[in-house]
């Protein structure tokens, strides 16, 4: 029996750079009537200063599909791992690490 070629399939390449990912602690979303703009940021304790790391810009659509894969994969960690813990109430700005202030 001959084997049909799937056209919707589509490869995939990661280089050694992206695959080493962006380590962030805090994500910024906004918003326009026509896209949606995420900001990954990595905050460090004791530095005023942060720095964007990434932007994603993405369509509404692509964002709604974003969010319900998100929900599933957070659905499938937990079912494994038990449910991840978060703090009652969203961090404040500047966010307290704790520890001693760096100094240089």
């Amino acid at each position: 029996m001959e084997e049909q070629q799937n056209d919707n399939q589509i490869n995939i390449e990661l280089s050694e750079e992206v695959a080493e990912g962006i380590f962030s602690n805090l994500a910024i979303i906004t918003h326009s009537n026509t896209e949606f703009v995420l900001d990954f940021i990595r905050v460090m304790p004791g530095v005023p200063k942060a720095r964007v790391k990434s932007r994603i810009i993405l369509t509404p659509e692509h964002a709604k599909r974003l969010l319900g894969a998100m929900q599933e994969n957070v659905e499938k960690f937990e079912a494994a791992n038990g449910r991840i813990k978060t703090p009652e109430e969203h961090p404040s700005f500047p966010f307290g690490f704790g520890g001693p202030t760096a100094q240089a």
